[in-house]
């Protein structure tokens, strides 16, 4: 079974599946193809993180798949253009991208085919096209002005002076042309020649530091995997410079609250999840950073006594008042679940940030560079300070449930700041409310964002009003918030149940 956000990611998984790859090469094609017919939600220069289960066992490996800053970004480089904020969009926002290498090594180590046959769909698209479909056409639209500010961008991504429109027929010949080269040469056709130095070229045009050597160093790395118990599940996620933690803080606050009988959209319940994540964010903004700059955090922030602290801020009946703002933001990302026959489990997640990244392209690769860089801070106080080779605090989190030795539930939810209040919101309704996969997706949501809860057209107005009792502000969302998908293994039937989220364009279909 695959579960992706795009119908024709979802299919090319299935059709390496049933060429006799596993789930680490089915993932892999449907985030390359993704990284085609998705270009606003991720691409190849992006990051990516995995988790895997293997045969189905506990034992679950995880991979950082997340580029670092160039080691021309130095804070006092940052400072002497006159910056006081990495800006969002353009070339100082762009890390290296670790996409590609995080494929490549992925496959070598726990593939069955090789990259020619895994990127051949995606080769497919580009060369001859795709369908815009009806989320991405949206999502596109929004871009534009980004898009036009680069000329290249706007080339390639706005076809006669404007986004596509969704039936519109989309193609991207460089980009097929780079990922020919990939298909030959492995991550050396990404990482070194031509592709590297049309990027490097590029950045180097628009005042970036970033260099060959850059490119040529990136590498990703098997990191121990982080995880809490939860109802009776083990949940996994990717340690820092992941935000994965942000999400088992949520999880042991929500634990000590019997939730059963509560309504799973009542202002009782929301209000929960809305402190427990206002409360970790917190810790998340001030802790959360490069490895060698987050030593401790882990193993603190887990603790019970720390949970203990932080429960004790939150008042079942009223919104703490004393917390600053998280300035949280959604974005784009491409989420994917795969189980193969020999119930290999793979929870795989690809970006570029936010929609477009940074918004500058490649003019003879045809790659769209990714915005992490955003996620530093120009503050030398700070862990998550800007500084040459440093990972930056990173959204996209994949996530594994494993219960009595066995993986049972690859998933995950994008949406940038969004994805640990996703994952806690969707896991909730299974293990607490006895919903399925597709009822737990499908639920209405909140979030908390610029100071306000965000809630969904289908959060019920009695909801709204008692939020708004219990203190807070409440506004309607102007968009869907975020994506999911997950795969539920039941070892007892031998059967697969996934779920595929209604606010993108995709689909689960399994065998």
């Amino acid at each position: 079974m695959a579960a992706t956000s795009h119908p024709l990611s979802t299919n090319a998984a299935l059709e390496i599946l049933r060429k006799g790859g596993n789930a680490i090469d089915a993932a892999i094609a449907a985030s390359a193809v993704q990284a085609v017919v998705e270009p606003q939600s991720t691409g190849i220069g992006g990051d990516c993180f995995a988790l895997l289960c293997l045969g189905g066992s506990d034992d679950v490996i995880a991979f950082n798949g997340s580029g670092r800053a160039p080691q021309g970004a130095t804070l006092e480089a940052y400072r002497a253009m006159g910056l006081e904020a990495v800006p969002k969009r353009g070339a100082h926002a762009v890390t290296i991208p670790g996409a590609i290498d995080g494929w490549c090594t992925l496959l070598a180590d726990h593939g069955r085919l090789g990259i020619a046959e895994v990127l051949a769909p995606a080769i497919h698209y580009a060369e001859v096209g795709y369908v815009v479909h009806d989320r991405v056409a949206v999502d596109w639209a929004d871009t534009a002005d980004d898009l036009a500010a680069d000329p290249v961008s706007a080339r390639i991504f706005l076809p006669d002076g404007r986004a596509p429109r969704a039936g519109d027929v989309h193609r991207q010949p460089e980009l097929a042309q780079t990922l020919r080269r990939i298909a030959e040469h492995g991550r050396a056709g990404f990482y070194e020649g031509p592709v590297a130095e049309d990027l490097v070229s590029r950045l180097r045009e628009l005042g970036g530091v970033h260099t060959l050597q850059d490119f040529a160093a990136t590498k990703g790395d098997y990191v121990t995997p982080i995880s809490a118990e939860y109802r009776g599940l083990r949940v996994h996620q990717v340690p820092p410079n992941n935000q994965g933690l942000t999400a088992l803080v949520m999880l042991n606050l929500m634990s000590g609250h019997e939730l059963r009988g509560l309504d799973p959209i009542g202002a009782d319940k929301l209000h929960l999840e809305i402190e427990a994540g206002r409360l970790a964010f917190r810790e998340r903004n001030a802790r959360i950073a490069d490895p060698k700059a987050a030593a401790g955090v882990v193993k603190q922030l887990l603790s019970p006594a720390f949970t203990a602290g932080l429960a004790a801020e939150i008042d079942p009946s009223r919104a703490m008042r004393t917390l600053p703002d998280p300035e949280l933001e959604r974005s784009d990302t491409v989420y994917i679940s795969v189980v193969d026959e020999d119930r290999n489990a793979v929870s795989f997640i690809n970006s570029t940030y936010f929609a477009f990244g940074s918004a500058v392209t490649g003019p003879e690769s045809g790659v769209v560079l990714q915005n992490r860089g955003f996620s530093f801070r120009l503050d030398p106080a700070h862990p998550n300070c800007i500084g040459p080779g440093k990972r930056p605090l990173h959204t996209i989190m994949p996530g594994m449930a494993t219960r009595d030795g066995r993986a049972v539930m690859p998933f995950g939810v994008m949406g940038g700041d969004y994805q640990p209040f996703g994952q806690v919101h969707v896991l909730t309704n299974m293990l607490d409310h006895g919903m399925d996969i597709q009822e737990a997706i499908d639920c209405p949501r909140v979030f908390y964002e610029n100071g306000a809860v965000v809630a969904e057209t289908g959060v019920p107005e009695a909801t709204v009003q008692a939020l708004r009792e219990k203190g807070h502000t409440v506004v309607a969302a102007t968009e869907p918030l975020g994506g999911a998908q997950a795969i539920w293994i039941d070892w007892d039937a031998g059967t697969l149940t996934g779920g595929s989220d209604p606010r993108k364009d995709g689909l689960a279909l399994g065998y």
